[in-house]
């Protein structure tokens, strides 16, 4: 009897310092907390500044091939994707790093978690048709941007590029199961007039000897591009969800490198099939700049293009792929003011109108974005102080278990002890 209370007295004990070392304390959670958000910012903000500095760049050198001498839209759409081999070392770099993560000589909670991941990869194959999809999709769609940057002014092509907001929140309502609210409807309101007034603008924008004929056919093929991406972003980020199921950059790289290998190899097919392939020389031969201009001014292209895709994706990957088309627009002010500056395009009222509504429409954007943010985090911060109040609880139920069980141990030795004497 007295070796029974004895283990159970020493169970009680026990559990008291099991209890006392259970799990992190919460100063180290919120600093835990605290520095994975840290991090997370410092992901979107340089995810952001490739973007930006990407986009911007690359569409001001497209549109210098094309004012210098450049003519051969199959080229200008090529070096659009053809900067992919920049990303072999990040590539190996991600996959060497996670395979060593694998081999941790511990057993831990995360390799659980690895094998369940495994378990819910996809499939070789339907990761090639995923990839092949993905690149043909992006052939079809940098042709049609080749075609808007050839015909358009760089103000106006920037400025259509803008409606890539009001297409992706359509394809985001319907794919990624995004809300409408009043200040997205509002923007898409702004976006769309925006582009009618360049619609209904065209004869006084064309100033170039480009022909009405041509000039509409880049009007749309822009407008068609805008939409074209737009579905691809809600796409990548279905398949993040659905397909890929890995939260990690390199699934990001994954999802860059192979569908721009499949569209690069698709663009140097129709670059021979088309025949424009012979005139690349001569074409090289009466750049305006000479050839090693016109060769950096190629290759900067290809490699500005990639940065900016880096950036995309990852945004698509931290954030969503509304947020990413909505920080793609911020490079909507800059490039119609660069592109008066260096190509001198013409900035009228009407196109100052328009541009004044896209801003319009893209700030209404941002705020809805802060409105979330700020949603979210208020539901985060509930949460917590749910959970902590019920732990405190339970702590609070828990002491007062353990001091009656330690009474009624004593009251038990006590009564023991008065056996014996008597």
């Amino acid at each position: 009897m007295e070796a029974a209370q004895e283990l159970e007295l020493q169970a009680t004990v026990e559990g008291r310092e099991s209890n006392s070392h259970k799990g992190p304390s919460p100063t180290n959670q919120f600093q835990v907390s605290t520095l994975q958000a840290y991090k997370w910012w410092l992901r979107v903000a340089l995810y952001i500044i490739f973007l930006l500095a990407g986009q911007s760049t690359a569409t001001l050198l497209g549109r210098l091939y094309y004012d210098k001498g450049g003519n051969s839209k199959w080229m200008a759409t090529l070096v659009q994707s053809a900067g992919f081999p920049i990303l072999i070392p990040l590539f190996f770099f991600f996959s060497s790093s996670n395979t060593s993560s694998n081999h941790e000589p511990e057993m831990t909670r995360s390799e659980h978690e690895e094998h369940n991941l495994i378990a819910t990869r996809p499939s070789f194959h339907a990761l090639v048709l995923l990839y092949l999809f993905f690149g043909l999709l992006l052939a079809g769609d940098n042709m049609m941007y080749s075609y808007g940057l050839l015909y358009l002014p760089v103000s106006t092509y920037s400025l259509l590029c803008g409606t890539q907001l009001a297409f992706n929140a359509l394809f985001s309502f319907l794919l990624n199961s995004q809300k409408f609210t009043s200040l997205i409807l509002n923007s898409l309101v702004l976006l769309t007039i925006s582009a009618s007034l360049l619609a209904v603008h065209a004869e006084s924008d064309n100033t170039t000897e480009v022909p009405k004929g041509k000039y509409i056919i880049g009007f749309l093929c822009t407008l068609g591009a805008s939409g074209t991406y737009s579905l691809y972003l809600s796409l990548v980020q279905l398949s993040f969800q659905k397909v890929i199921k890995r939260e990690t950059f390199g699934a990001v790289l994954d999802l860059q490198f192979y569908p721009s290998f499949v569209t690069t190899c698709a663009c140097v097919v129709g670059l021979f099939a088309s025949g424009e392939s012979k005139k690349l020389g001569r074409e090289m031969r009466d750049y305006d700049e000479g050839k090693v201009s016109y060769v950096m001014t190629l290759v900067w292209t290809a490699v500005t293009w990639q940065i900016s895709s880096v950036g995309l994706l990852g945004l698509i990957f931290e954030v969503s792929s509304l947020f990413s088309n909505v920080i793609s627009t911020l490079a909507l002010p800059a490039v119609p003011v660069l592109a008066v500056i260096f190509f001198n395009d013409k900035m009228d009222g009407v196109k100052g109108i328009a541009l004044l509504l896209a801003i319009w429409g893209f700030l209404s954007y941002v705020y809805q974005q802060y409105l979330d943010d700020s949603r979210s985090k208020r539901m985060v911060s509930n949460a917590n102080e749910a959970s902590d109040s019920h732990t405190e609880l339970c702590s609070m139920v828990g002491n007062g278990t353990r001091l009656r069980k330690d009474k009624e141990i004593t009251q038990h030795e006590q009564s023991m002890q008065g056996l014996e004497i008597i």
